[in-house]
């Protein structure tokens, strides 16, 4: 019989988002205002559809609380327009992103594919203090930004390797960073030093030879709240819209073009 497992336990240093102490942590930063982008985000909370997904997860959680309407071409169920991982069969397939997950650069094309405005920060080309500062700004602001960071789970003393998962507050005093893991089935929610995760982002994608980082992701200007016609084409396709995601997959969405997998 194949061996299961059901959830693992938080390394020493990262504090369990349920905990006693988490809980403390959690109404002291509401008290100093850096819990503001915790609830949009808290909303839309999600698990990862598969172990490999947590990029995708990552995203349909953003894309959602963003408040980012998917289009009249792209129902989830029924009638009702929502994202959630099958929609982003983009870029790469389902079953592609199945065997190997994101990295860095394809998150961004395929969230850009979607409706979302990037700033992404490589660890290695910033610093401890710039990272505080995206941090800061995005748990401060009720709307957006959001912040997403691309890290190595084994710096931290986790299983596992590079994973994705949105910010969703910030522990001034302690410099600690809330972590809303959308592998729950694995971790919860917990507490991390900043520094510490910083440390795990500069660690090396082996795909792209890059360091890991993280990106703050805003609506696109023409997607506010509803697709505009350029928004569902690139959806849909990408070239009619003249966007720069190169060719179409399989599936009718977009595929970056080979010189942008590897830009920020």
């Amino acid at each position: 019989m194949t061996e299961t497992f059901y959830k693992r336990p938080l390394p020493t240093g990262l504090i369990p988002f349920a905990s006693d102490e988490g809980r403390a942590l959690f109404q002291r930063a509401m008290t100093d205002g850096t819990m503001a982008g915790y609830f949009a985000l808290a909303e839309q909370f999600h698990t990862q559809a598969d172990p490999s997904f947590c990029g995708l997860g990552t995203l349909v959680v953003v894309l959602n609380a963003l408040g980012i309407d998917p289009g009249p071409q792209r129902p989830w169920k029924g009638p009702w327009r929502w994202f959630s991982e099958e929609h982003l069969d983009c870029c790469r397939s389902l079953a592609e992103v199945q065997r190997s997950g994101l990295t860095l650069p394809e998150f961004v094309q395929l969230g850009s594919c979607n409706g979302a405005h990037f700033e992404v920060h490589h660890a290695v080309s910033t610093s401890v203090t710039g990272f505080r500062a995206a941090v800061h700004e995005a748990t401060s602001s009720p709307g957006e930004p959001h912040l997403v960071v691309s890290y190595d789970r084994g710096v931290l003393g986790q299983t596992g390797a590079g994973h994705f998962s949105p910010v969703g507050g910030y522990h001034a005093g302690r410099d600690l960073v809330l972590i809303l893991d959308v592998a729950r089935f694995k971790y919860p929610p917990h507490w991390v030093p900043l520094e510490a995760l910083f440390q795990a982002m500069l660690s090396r994608d082996p795909v792209t030879g890059r360091s890991r980082g993280f990106a703050q992701l805003w609506r696109d200007p023409i997607a506010p709240r509803e697709p505009s016609a350029s928004l569902v084409a690139h959806a849909a396709g990408c070239t009619s819209a003249g966007a720069p995601c190169g060719q179409t997959s399989v599936s009718g969405n977009c595929r970056p073009a080979q010189s942008e997998r590897e830009a920020d």
